[in-house]
C-alpha cells in the first residue's frame, strides 16, 4: 500500500520525540515524588492487581472516560483506539469491531469473566450498540491471544467488562435524559436519539446491596434525503438510510459479601426493536374506480435477550482462593414481515418467525494460592458451555428450516506464577479443551514480565487460540438451476497464534508524569475458511479450511498528565496479508496500514468542568479482489483501495451543587463522515464487492445529557 511518507515521518518524530524526552527525565534515588496509583485490574489475572504488576498489558477505559465522551453503548466508546475499528451496518442495525484486521469473530467479549451470548453463539461476533455502558466501572482490553485463560475464539485478544457491584452511601438514585442530532436531523419524537435511563442501589446493611436498573434508547433513523415511511412515490427514496431502532436494557443485581465469601447475582433483560422499510412501492391500481392504495413489504427484527449470572468467590482457611461463575443467557431474533398499504396504514400476508436462537449454559471455576510461597504460585480452572441454537439466515435462502444444532464445550486448565525475582516473573500456562463438534484442542501462552531500573517494564506474551467455524460456514445451502453454494459440516476450526512484546517506561517530574509504550505484534491464523471452487463443471462453491492470514504491528502509545491536564498520542503502522492458496493468482503481500490516535482533556477546578477531544485518523487501507478471470478460467485480483478519513469528537461536562447534578455538551463525527470512498472495487467473483463506497457514519451530530446523581 502507498502511504505518504512525509505523514508518517511528522507522527512518529512527535511521538518519538515525547519518547525521548522521557527517558532524560530519571527517578533519583532519594526522590520524594509522589508517583499516582496504579489502576487495579483483574482480566487475565490471579487476583485483582495493579497494572504494573500485572503480567499482560492491559488496556483500561475507566468510568470518567466513558462519562466525558457521554457514551451509551460500547459503539458509542471504542471508535478511538488503536488497532480497533468499528464497523457499523445501517442496513442490520449491527456495529462490530476489526481488531488487529480481524473480525468480531476472533475476539471474545466478557461481562465480569462471563463471555457474552449473541445472536448466533457465545462471546464472539457481538453487536456493540447491544451493551449498556450505564452499570459499567470500566472496560480492560488485553492483546493477543488468550486461549489458556478464554479458550475458543480468543484469538486477536478480549474485551472484559466490569460492572459496579458497590456504592459508598446507604443510597445511590442516578437518573439522566440525554438528547442526540443525527447528522441535522431532530425532532422531539420522530428524529435524533432520545435515551432515558434511571437506577436505584441500596445498601440493605454491612453485607448485603441490591440495585435495580433500566435504559431506553430511542434512534430514531438516519433520513439522508430519504423519505421516511410514508412516502408513496416509487423513486428508491422511501424508507431511511440507516434504519431506526429502539433498545430497551434493564438489570437487576443482589450482592451478598459475608467475611470469607462473595455471592452476586445479575439479572438482565435487553429488548431491540428495528424497522425495515422498503423501498420498492408498489402503486397497487385499481383502473375500475381509478384509485391506488400504494404497498410496500416491511420488516419489524426484535431480539430478546435474557442473561443470569451467579458468581461465587472467596478465601479457604488455608489462603487458597476460589471463583465459580455459572450463567445461563438466551437471545432470539423474530422477524415480522407483512405488506403494509401506506396510506391506510394497514397491513397484510403478515408472518412472524424466529430465525436466530441461542441458548448457553457457562461455568468456569478457579482456584489459586494453593502453596504459601512469594516464589511460586499456581492456577487449576475448569470450564463448561454447552451452546444450542439455529440461524435459518446463515442456513441458506432456499431450506428456511430450523436447523438446530448442540455443541458442548469442556476444557481444563492451569498456568504457573514464577517469580524469580522481586522484578522478573514468568507464566506459562496450558489448556485442553474437548468440542463435541470438533477435534480436540491444546492450547498454551507463556508470559514474562521484567520490572527495570528507572521505570522500565517490558512484557512479552505468546499464546494460542482457535475459532470455531459459525453458522454459515457450517451449514449454508443454496442450490437451484444457477448456483451451487454450500456450508461444509467437516471444517476444522481455524488455527491462531499471536506474539506481542510491550516495553513501557513511565516518568516522573515533579507533577508531570509520562508513560510511553512501545508494542511489537504478531498475529498468525492458519486454516481459514473462505468460500472455494469446489468443483468445475458443473460450478460448486464450499466453505473449506484454505486461507491464511498475517499481520505484524508496530505501536506507541503516549500518555502525560499534569495537575488537571492529560494528554495521549499514539500511532500504529500495520502490515496485513492474506492468502488463499487454493488460487494460482493469488498474492501473499503485505499490505500496510497506518492509523494515529489522540486524546486531551483539561478540567478546571473553580468552574467544576472539564473540555475533552477526540481524534483518530484511519489511514488507506487496501485488500485483494477478484477482478476477472485469465485464460485458464483462474480468478485474477486488484487492489480495492478505502480512503483515509478521521474521527473527532468534542465535549464540555460540568458538574452543580457538588456532583449531584451533571451537564455534558459534546459533538460526535465533527468532521462529518458518512460515505467513505472505495477506489477499483472489483465487480465480479466471490471475493468481490458492488459498492464503490462504504457507509461508516451519519455526519455530524451534538448531544445534551443531563444527570442527576443523588447519594444519602
Amino acid at each position: 500500500m502507498s502511504l505518504n511518507k512525509n505523514k508518517i515521518s511528522i507522527y512518529f518524530s512527535i511521538i518519538f520525540f515525547s519518547w525521548s524526552f522521557a527517558q532524560k527525565s530519571k527517578i533519583p534515588t532519594d526522590s520524594v515524588t509522589v508517583k499516582p496509583l496504579d489502576e487495579v485490574v483483574v482480566t487475565g489475572q490471579y487476583n485483582p492487581t495493579s497494572i504494573k504488576k500485572s503480567v499482560h498489558n492491559v488496556i483500561v477505559i475507566n468510568r470518567t472516560q466513558i462519562e466525558q465522551v457521554a457514551a451509551n453503548n460500547l459503539a458509542d466508546l471504542l471508535n478511538f483506539n488503536l488497532n480497533l475499528t468499528i464497523i457499523p451496518n445501517a442496513q442490520t442495525g449491527r456495529s462490530t469491531i476489526s481488531f488487529f484486521g480481524l473480525d468480531s469473530q476472533y475476539f471474545n467479549i466478557l461481562v465480569d469473566n462471563i463471555p457474552m451470548v449473541s445472536d448466533n453463539g457465545l462471546g464472539n461476533d457481538i453487536d456493540l450498540t447491544q451493551i449498556n455502558l450505564d452499570d459499567i466501572e470500566r472496560i480492560e482490553i488485553v492483546e493477543g491471544a488468550m486461549g489458556v485463560e478464554f479458550g475458543a475464539n480468543a484469538v486477536s485478544g478480549v474485551i472484559n467488562i466490569i460492572t459496579k457491584k458497590s456504592i459508598a452511601n446507604t443510597w445511590n438514585i442516578r437518573a439522566y435524559l440525554q438528547e442526540e442530532t443525527v447528522s441535522d436531523e431532530y425532532a422531539l419524537f420522530d428524529e435524533g436519539r432520545h435515551i432515558q435511563s434511571l437506577s436505584v442501589a441500596h445498601n440493605i446493611n454491612e453485607k448485603w446491596m441490591a440495585k435495580i436498573g433500566a435504559n431506553r434508547n430511542d434512534f430514531a433513523g438516519f433520513f439522508n434525503q430519504r423519505q421516511g415511511q410514508d412516502y408513496y412515490q416509487n423513486d428508491g427514496l422511501r424508507g431511511y438510510e440507516w434504519l431506526p431502532k429502539q433498545q430497551l436494557n434493564t438489570n437487576a443485581l443482589i450482592n451478598y459479601k459475608g467475611n470469607n465469601f462473595r455471592v452476586l447475582y445479575k439479572f438482565e433483560y435487553f429488548n431491540e426493536q428495528i424497522n425495515y422499510y422498503d423501498a420498492a412501492v408498489r402503486a397497487n391500481i385499481d383502473t375500475q374506480n381509478q384509485t391506488s392504495n400504494p404497498s410496500a413489504t416491511d420488516r419489524i427484527f426484535t431480539t430478546n435477550r435474557f442473561v443470569n449470572n451467579l458468581n461465587i468467590d472467596g478465601n479457604l482457611n488455608s489462603g487458597a482462593n476460589y471463583n465459580v461463575a455459572l450463567s445461563y443467557q438466551q437471545q432470539e431474533r423474530d422477524l415480522n414481515e407483512f405488506n403494509y398499504f401506506i396510506l391506510s396504514k394497514e397491513r397484510s400476508n403478515e408472518t412472524d418467525e424466529t430465525y436466530q436462537s441461542s441458548k448457553v449454559f457457562f461455568s468456569k471455576g478457579t482456584i489459586d494460592n494453593l502453596v504459601k510461597s512469594d516464589f511460586y504460585n499456581f492456577q487449576l480452572g475448569y470450564e463448561a458451555r454447552y451452546i444450542e441454537g439455529f440461524d435459518t439466515q446463515a442456513s441458506g435462502d432456499l431450506t428456511q428450516q430450523d436447523k438446530t444444532n448442540k455443541q458442548t464445550n469442556s476444557a481444563i486448565f492451569g498456568s504457573s506464577e514464577l517469580n524469580l525475582s522481586n522484578a522478573f516473573s514468568l507464566r506459562p500456562g496450558v489448556r485442553y479443551e474437548y468440542n463435541s463438534l470438533f477435534k480436540s484442542k491444546l492450547m498454551g501462552s507463556l508470559s514474562a514480565r521484567y520490572l527495570m531500573d528507572h521505570g522500565f517494564e517490558l512484557r512479552a506474551n505468546v499464546g494460542t487460540s482457535y475459532r470455531t467455524p459459525n453458522f454459515e460456514e457450517l451449514y449454508y445451502y443454496f442450490v437451484d438451476s444457477n448456483h451451487d453454494v454450500q456450508g461444509n459440516e467437516n471444517l476444522n476450526p481455524e488455527n491462531g497464534f499471536s506474539a506481542f512484546v510491550n516495553l513501557k517506561k513511565r516518568s516522573w517530574f515533579n507533577e508531570l508524569s509520562l508513560v510511553n509504550n512501545l508494542k511489537l505484534s504478531y498475529v498468525d491464523v492458519s486454516d481459514r475458511i473462505d468460500l472455494a471452487v469446489v468443483n468445475t463443471s458443473p460450478l460448486r462453491y464450499q466453505f473449506i479450511n484454505i486461507d491464511k492470514f498475517k499481520l505484524w504491528s508496530l505501536s506507541l502509545e503516549n500518555s502525560l498528565k499534569l495537575d488537571k491536564l492529560s494528554f495521549n498520542l499514539g500511532a500504529t503502522f500495520q502490515g496485513i496479508s492474506r492468502i488463499n492458496s487454493n488460487e494460482v493468482n493469488g498474492t501473499d503481500d503485505f499490505l500496510y496500514n497506518f492509523q494515529v490516535n489522540t486524546s486531551t482533556s483539561y478540567f478546571v477546578e473553580p468552574w467544576d468542568t472539564s473540555f475533552t477531544l477526540l481524534l483518530k485518523y484511519n489511514g488507506e487501507q487496501e485488500q485483494y479482489l477478484a477482478s476477472g478471470s485469465d485464460t485458464d478460467g483462474n480468478s485474477t485480483f486488484s487492489k480495492a483501495t478505502t480512503d483515509a478519513y478521521s474521527w473527532l469528537d468534542a465535549s464540555i461536562k460540568k458538574s452543580f451543587l457538588d456532583n449531584k447534578i451533571k451537564v455534558t455538551l459534546g459533538a460526535r463525527n465533527l468532521l462529518d463522515v458518512t460515505n467513505v470512498n472505495v477506489n477499483n472495487a472489483a465487480t465480479g467473483g466471490t471475493h468481490s464487492t458492488n459498492s464503490n463506497a462504504l457507509l461508516l457514519g451519519y455526519g455530524r451530530s451534538f448531544y445534551l445529557k443531563l444527570l442527576y446523581n443523588l447519594n444519602f
